[in-house]
């Protein structure tokens, strides 16, 4: 039987679980659940081939090696047999191929890197084959645990559809990177005005960002932090403003203030001793030296009181900041609700991994880890980030039932060099063994 914390179905009821949610995307009477689902289903047309893609997507799980590639092979078999046409069968084989594929770039990778959906897209090929992997995306990621999916992950997983289906569509990546921009602008002002933001109250702060920035961010989030620095910009005191997060559960925090050493250490300490784990940390410097960051956070102890926790965090954080007191490691005593809950029996155990590779376009290095869940993990990796000196861009954190699979955009520390990545890669794998 194949069961863990993060799929508490067995194979069986969980490839049931996926065919039931696919179904339901198909029937009126569930349209409001999920509306672009039920859109996408109606216009990609014959539901069959998902339904099958389900039944054998995690069908060779137990035998040993890759199951998705074993798993593919006994689809391909299934649709020979029953005469499935070519272009089906085919269909069919890649999602049972690739049925992990969307999943891992939306919650490990950068979203809204143009260079991330390019090289998304080139393994998609086509709108068909990106519907279907979404539809079958969903409806597993809802299979495996009901507290699996929730909004945040919804919101990556549309995100990555919509911007691989216009990469799709377009003909030219820088055509299509400049098209976004401004669309975002626009979309970002016209929401300022609703804000009553003055004219042009945004113009001295965009002058410091680059593009980057305009494509990580969403308008509305471009929006907030317009109003938020207004007057602002060249602030000696940090910024810091905490809201709802407007898309689901959680807590979105921003920060801005000058850029510093260790100023994510201090962040993530905080952070974890208020009782909160970053899901998303996206890491900005302005071309003047101000740190402007914004990071997704989510209650590991399920109090329903975010909104009180609004007024402590921007006034802990800030004069914390302010006063540059030491980064503080966060507690030992609270364990994540995973094993909390349903604790691991003494022969289960993970690994720590840790990898460090070039990112596609040599400028940046991607670190990996792979480890255990236990407080104060992302603390520990910011430590050791801060003393090899290396400067963090984005991070994205997933928690996979008591395993964590976080990802990691950075530069500097002499990362160029072979001694300087295997002394990291060292250093960081020896903290997550003891």
């Amino acid at each position: 039987m194949q069961h863990d914390l993060f799929h508490v179905y067995t194979v069986d009821q969980h490839s049931l679980q996926v065919l039931r949610n696919l179904r339901r995307f198909t029937m009126d009477d569930f349209a409001h659940e999920y509306p672009l689902c039920s859109r996408l289903i109606s216009d990609l047309g014959k539901p069959w081939l998902l339904y099958i893609a389900a039944l054998f997507h995690d069908i060779a799980k137990g035998r040993g090696g890759d199951h998705s590639e074993l798993g593919a092979a006994d689809a391909r078999e299934f649709c020979e047999q029953h005469g499935l046409a070519a272009e089906d069968n085919e269909l069919i084989v890649w999602l049972v191929r690739h049925h992990l594929l969307m999943s891992r770039v939306a919650q490990k990778q950068d979203v809204a890197d143009p260079a991330v959906v390019a090289a998304f897209a080139a393994v998609v090929g086509d709108e068909r084959h990106l519907i279907a992997l979404y539809l079958l995306t969903v409806a597993d990621i809802r299979g495996t645990s009901p507290k699996v999916w929730n909004t945040w992950k919804a919101q990556l997983l549309e995100q990555l559809f919509n911007a691989t289906r216009c990469k799709l569509l377009s003909n030219s990546e820088n055509l299509m990177t400049r098209g976004v921009i401004a669309q975002r602008q626009r979309e970002a002002m016209r929401l300022m005005r609703y804000l009553a933001l003055p004219e042009g109250a945004h113009e001295k702060l965009w002058q410091q960002l680059d593009t980057v920035y305009f494509l990580r961010q969403s308008a509305e989030e471009i929006a907030w932090h317009a109003r938020a620095l207004q007057d602002r910009i060249d602030s000696r005191q940090p910024v810091v403003s905490a809201r709802l997060n407007p898309l689901g559960a959680g807590i979105e925090v921003m920060v801005y203030t000058h850029d510093e050493a260790e100023l994510f250490l201090h962040m993530v300490g905080f952070f974890c001793r208020a009782g909160y784990s970053i899901v998303d940390a996206r890491i900005h410097t302005t071309a003047h030296g101000y740190a402007l960051d914004t990071f997704v956070l989510l209650d590991l102890s399920d109090r329903d009181c975010d909104r009180a926790m609004i007024s402590y965090i921007e006034h802990e954080l800030g004069d914390r900041l302010a006063h540059r007191l030491p980064a503080e490691a966060p507690a030992n005593g609270r364990t994540p609700r995973q094993v909390r809950y349903f604790p691991l029996q003494p022969q289960v155990s993970i690994r720590p991994l840790v990898s460090l590779e070039a990112d596609d376009n040599g400028r940046l290095f991607v670190l990996t880890v792979v480890a255990a869940d236990r407080p104060g993990l992302l603390f520990i990796v910011a430590r050791e980030l801060a003393g090899h000196g290396a400067n963090l861009h984005t991070a994205k954190i997933a928690t996979l039932g008591e395993r964590v699979e976080d990802t990691f955009l950075i530069s500097g520390g002499h990362l160029e060099q072979s001694a300087s990545r295997v002394r990291l890669e060292a250093d960081l794998l020896r903290q997550l063994q003891l």
